[in-house]
């Protein structure tokens, strides 16, 4: 793949001014979710079609030239055999509802509200919805204090009685319980993450690099727990941490690990992390080094041992990178990372102990690939590209991993995440 042209320091900045501008908490309307129907409703799903439902950046978030384009949650039904998205409904929400979680009975979805104030508060938000199964159409439940500023990422319990968000600007992470009709609940735990920050240049950046983003206060990035729900997981980016708690699923309480984090070199910033399908390993992606560390994960103790680092991109490249999501394929062979500036989906080859090997490097056809999924058959992988206002599809050869652009690009104002619903 051709490396593009970028201005990369002017990148850098930008990313830079965006976070300041939700960390300062510049007030501008923030109004709660809301649901609004748009267009033609369809009574059901195609035979043998798959939902999808879209999280979008939908208000003005920092800089003039830094615009949420998004309208919303948006719903759209996907043609297995072609990856086609076809938009079904748009449902409002002007309070950038940019990342989407399910329950584990895919009966409610969640979506955090990123927003640096929350009714006076200096808190983003989480919504609860119910989901029409036959429909995917949403209904509100209700929205409440996600516990600090500008949250980023969610994910539920593998119980399914509470939500786990990681709140970028605040640098907390919260336990919100969720009640017996899907409708969440006041905070059960609030971690507020601490220590020093790191410096601002990573230690294992490319040549060249101007990836200064997160370095001056904490920020949590994401947070999950492993499949037994018995450990849960969060990347500090600014700390150049992953926090470790044990969780108690009765009562909603985090208690630190011992040892309570594992390290990444100094100013790398872990930004998210994935388990493998077999709970052996575990995978964290660095956005200002644009490096995966490949870690040994002990499922009884909660313990992480590094064991590799590989780079993101291209032998050669030089210059800015933020690398973003990171996810295994669904049979666990293969590990993909997507790369912002250099906007490329990058795939590995993941061997018998857990090793990487690079597969190759496809460009995403668009702008700043903050997110991507891969569908439930694990024949198409779908970018969200952020800057260009559009979601690509690539059809996953499932002998190599690679990626191959299917020509198909659907428009989608800001696209912050992609989950399907199965």
């Amino acid at each position: 793949m051709s490396q593009r042209g970028v201005d990369s320091q002017g990148e850098a900045i930008s990313k830079k001014s965006r976070r300041s501008f939700l960390k300062e908490g510049v007030s501008f309307a923030a109004a709660a979710p809301w649901l609004a129907h748009a267009g033609q409703t369809r009574t059901a799903r195609g035979p043998g079609r798959v939902l999808a439902y879209v999280g979008t950046t939908s208000m003005k978030e920092g800089p003039p030239d830094y615009l949420g384009n998004g309208q919303g949650i948006c719903l759209f039904e996907m043609d297995p055999a072609t990856g086609a998205l076809s938009l079904r409904e748009t449902f409002a929400n002007a309070s950038n509802p940019s990342w989407l979680a399910f329950d584990p009975s895919r009966t409610h979805l969640y979506a955090v509200n990123e927003i640096p104030s929350f009714e006076g508060a200096n808190s983003g938000s989480v919504s609860a919805y119910g989901i029409d199964r036959s429909t995917g159409r949403l209904t509100l439940l209700n929205t409440v204090n996600s516990q600090g500023a500008g949250p980023t990422h969610m994910s539920v319990h593998p119980s399914g009685k509470f939500a786990l968000v990681a709140n970028y600007v605040g640098g907390t992470v919260a336990v919100l319980p969720i009640r017996a009709h899907g409708e969440l609940g006041p905070a059960t735990d609030v971690f507020h993450d601490h220590g020093t920050v790191g410096p601002e240049h990573a230690s294992s950046a490319p040549p060249g690099s101007f990836a200064i983003s997160g370095h001056d206060q904490p920020h949590a990035h994401m947070v999950q727990s492993d499949a037994s729900g018995r450990f849960v997981f969060a990347c500090d980016l600014a700390l150049d941490r992953t926090l470790i708690w044990k969780f108690d699923a009765e009562k909603g309480k985090l208690t630190p690990h011992d040892p309570p984090s594992v390290a990444v070199p100094a100013g790398d910033g872990p930004r998210h992390f994935a388990f493998h399908p077999t709970g052996r390993w575990f995978y964290s992606v660095q956005e200002e080094a644009s490096t995966v560390m490949a870690y040994e994960y002990d499922s009884a103790r909660g313990n992480l041992t590094p064991k590799q680092t590989v780079s993101t991109l291209p032998k050669g490249f030089a210059g800015t990178n933020f690398p973003a999501e990171i996810r295994t394929s669904t049979d666990g062979k293969y590990l993909y990372v997507s790369n912002r500036l250099h906007d490329s989906i990058a795939w590995f080859r993941i061997g018998d102990t857990g090793t990487l090997t690079l597969g190759g490097v496809e460009w995403t056809r668009g702008d700043y690939p903050t997110s991507f999924n891969l569908d439930p058959t694990g024949n198409f992988l779908f970018s969200c590209n952020q800057k260009a206002d559009a979601v690509t599809a690539f059809r996953v050869n499932r002998n190599t991993g690679a990626l191959i652009f299917t020509g198909l690009y659907t428009p989608v104002g800001t696209p912050g995440c992609i989950v399907f619903l199965t």
